[in-house]
């Protein structure tokens, strides 16, 4: 079932030969693969497995991929019964007929044992340029009914002009009491305190465990300067002017000498959450091809979700189908 719903979600172009180069620049992970695995574990719950995929093509580019992507939404729809009325309101905004950016459309696939699969899509703010990403997003969440939540996120993560910005724009396609609404901002060069600030919009948050998981993961309190931390914001049913729930995402592999160094860190933030490391380990041991001291990047990110829906971690991981980036010989820690 669930490599059945992966090869639908990559598209025509996953029945083509796996290639010495890939025939797309996939921005889903670094060596242009277009899926990256990733384990979300939480207290009292069991794991999930995540898949974010860009559907390719048969003669991939931004056109032909979009088209692909939305050919999968119409057999997805059809056979998991997927809610597109939120998608379908902001449809024109994002899903232009000339593209730009990095990507226009990427699924989220979450699996767990005797579920039916949860489906979410990706959008991508600056999908009609850069200068847009801002003015897209806020009449996105003014269509969407959440208008008056806009200046909580400015005021809490957009503080620092040219070096906070909208880079997602996420919706779970879903039935709307259950459905979230997800906006995402990298912080570029961004200190601790930066991400303090922008988890403070949600309510209850636990700062002091974000503070721990920030100077685990990162090896410091910044400024990190190679690939940004990044802030989501979590909008539910009921939700106004404020978020229900907040992640952060820390690329751990910028920040780190080699995936060995890179796992003692995961593993010591599951402790610091009071997160059976079990799920992780099999996980991992089931995609690595390679002693974990000899390349960086097979863990990418490690996130922590903080509120609602569902607290707890998620370690992503390259699958490493194209590329294996050799270690550092010093960490990257701020």
């Amino acid at each position: 079932m669930s490599t059945e719903l992966l090869g639908e979600a990559l598209g025509p172009g996953c029945l083509l030969p796996l290639s010495a180069v890939p025939r797309w620049p996939s921005n889903v992970a670094d060596d242009h693969t277009p899926v990256e695995f990733s384990v979300a574990l939480a207290q009292n719950e069991p794991p999930a497995v995540r898949m974010i995929v860009e559907s390719i093509a048969e003669q991939p580019d931004r056109r032909t991929n979009l088209a692909a992507a939305l050919g999968v939404l119409d057999r997805l729809a059809e056979r998991h019964q997927l809610d597109l009325r939120r998608l379908d309101v902001v449809r024109d905004l994002f899903l232009p007929a000339d593209p730009q950016g990095a990507f226009a459309f990427w699924y989220s696939l979450i699996v767990q044992p005797d579920v039916a699969p949860a489906i979410k899509v990706y959008l991508n703010p600056e999908v009609r340029g850069r200068d847009g990403a801002t003015a897209l997003v806020r009449e996105a969440l003014d269509r969407l009914g959440l208008g008056s939540a806009y200046p909580t996120v400015a005021e809490h993560a957009l503080r620092r002009e040219g070096l906070d910005r909208f880079s997602f724009f996420a919706l779970d396609l879903m039935d709307e009491q259950r459905a979230r609404v997800k906006t995402y901002v990298s912080h570029d060069d961004a200190e601790l305190e930066d991400v303090l600030r922008a988890a403070s919009a949600v309510p209850d948050v636990d700062l002091g465990l974000l503070s721990d998981v920030v100077e685990l993961a990162g090896g410091g309190t910044g400024p990190f300067t190679r690939r940004p931390l990044m802030s989501s914001y979590n909008f539910m049913a009921g939700d106004a002017a404020r978020p229900s729930g907040y992640s952060l995402y820390i690329p751990v592999r910028d920040y780190v000498r080699d995936d060995l160094e890179a796992c003692e860190r995961v593993l010591t933030i599951m402790t610091r959450c009071g997160l059976d490391t079990a799920p992780f380990v099999l996980a991992l041991a089931s995609i690595v091809r390679r002693p974990l001291g000899e390349g960086v990047g097979l863990i990418a990110h490690v996130s922590l979700r903080l509120g609602k829906p569902r607290p707890g971690v998620t370690v992503y991981l390259s699958s490493e189908a194209y590329d294996v980036t050799p270690p550092r010989t010093i960490a990257m820690s701020s």
